[in-house]
């Protein structure tokens, strides 16, 4: 197959939808299939453009990946107007190279990633002009994250809008994908035939056992227990709860609450830590070191804000369980993701400090349960996030569904 991929976030970002929009990519040109991919400049977690990064469009390449990378807008404090700016601006930039390659790559498959949905019409519209099959792949509900958060006002003038031009741009693709199931059930109510939904999990693979005492050295963490939270800190992870835990068990002497990640909330949730002593903050730390990041935990946190919770699958939880310690999440109790952390962790109520810091100290003195949840994690990524399963079952219905699509184009021109 020849594939085009569209997406806005991709290597070298550490974290986010990037590590899995540049694996599909390797995985399908590892396979034998021509990929080349249009994608942003990077900025993410810190919404930030590396020092050094052109203005213009650049070419790279990656394996055998032919890769352009489009100019956009990145705002330093994103809000929701800002975001909506930051979006249609790389569907802006993107808009020439997508139609040049479309005509000069001729792809079987147009693939693109939402978000940034604002960019969706780009990818239908290259998809048409090179006679392509079009297939949309969900990360993330943006628009109806961004109602519930608080970054946009459903009521306002401009949510209104936002909502019909989501429906507009959902629309028109020949399959859609998400990352669970109640992710895809949520594409069905907006709309989509189900026979088109594709349920297309983001990996982990089970991370080798390595030492965690150069971290602990280095950040002088003394204490045998450890509570990480690793990840982007914005307005929908809900992070202030792991302040509220921390003020909560600060009388623990066996136990360090440590918060790795850059993000727009990131001085807010330091200025609320203020005086802790149980508590440390550092940045992101690179993908070469994540399984010795991972090693330090004895359990990971994992909160987010009930208005999220089924807007997205956090990517995050697939290295966390991939990890083999347990999870402690913040969802209700009928969520998707309570339900895949079920026997790896505990679910506490969105929102509930107190249930939230229980859970911590329920899982650190209960060895036995700490260490059956972690092999119990194990055992799940195995079964349900291994990446070479996923990866041969995407590529199946690509493969699949362009044949079906072929053939019927056929059968269309022998028709009398």
């Amino acid at each position: 197959m020849r594939i085009l991929f569209f997406g806005l976030n991709f290597e070298p970002e550490p974290i986010g939808i990037g590590p899995y929009s540049t694996g599909l990519c390797r995985g399908l040109e590892e396979r034998g299939h021509s990929v080349t991919a249009i994608t942003g400049k990077p900025y993410y977690p810190n919404w930030r453009k590396p020092e050094g990064t052109s203005a213009g469009w650049t070419r790279d390449t990656i394996a055998e990946i032919n890769i352009i990378r489009c100019p956009l807008y990145v705002p330093e404090n994103p809000s929701g107007k800002s975001r909506l700016l930051h979006h249609a601006s790389f569907a802006i930039s993107a808009s020439a190279p997508m139609v040049a390659m479309a005509r000069r790559f001729q792809p079987d498959l147009v693939f693109s990633v939402a978000p940034s949905l604002a960019s969706a019409p780009v990818g239908r519209l290259a998809a048409k002009i090179a006679g392509a099959m079009s297939w949309l792949h969900v990360q993330d509900f943006e628009v109806e994250a961004a109602f519930k958060t608080g970054l946009l006002d459903p009521t306002s003038g401009v949510g209104g809008a936002v909502r019909k031009v989501e429906r507009r741009l959902l629309d028109g693709f020949d399959v859609y994908s998400s990352i669970s199931r109640e992710m895809c059930d949520r594409l069905a109510q907006s709309g989509v035939a189900p026979d088109r939904i594709v349920e297309f999990r983001n990996w982990a693979n089970v991370l080798p056992t390595v030492s965690n005492n150069t971290l602990r050295n280095a950040w002088n963490v003394t204490t045998p227990h450890v509570a990480l939270y690793s990840g982007n800190i914005a307005n929908k992870q809900g992070v202030e709860i792991i302040v509220e835990a921390a003020k909560r068990l600060r009388e623990r002497r066996d136990l360090t609450f440590i918060v790795c990640g850059n993000g727009p909330y990131r001085a807010n949730l330091i200025a609320l830590a203020e005086g802790l002593p149980n508590i440390q903050f550092h940045d992101l730390q690179p993908t070469e070191r994540l399984h010795e990041l991972l090693a330090l935990a004895t359990v990971h946190l994992l909160p987010q804000k009930a208005e999220a919770v089924g807007l997205v699958l956090p990517s995050k939880l697939t290295n966390m369980l991939a990890s083999g310690r347990p999870v402690v999440v913040t969802a209700p109790q009928d969520s998707s993701l309570a339900h895949e952390v079920e026997g790896c962790g505990i679910a506490t109520p969105p929102g509930d400090g107190a249930s939230f810091a229980t859970a911590i100290s329920t899982i650190i003195d209960d060895h036995q349960m700490c260490k059956d949840m972690g092999a119990r994690a194990i055992k799940r990524v195995r079964e349900r996030w291994h990446r070479e399963t996923i990866l041969d079952r995407v590529e199946h219905e690509m493969e699949v569904r362009l044949e079906a699509r072929r053939a019927s184009r056929i059968e269309c021109l022998l028709e009398p």
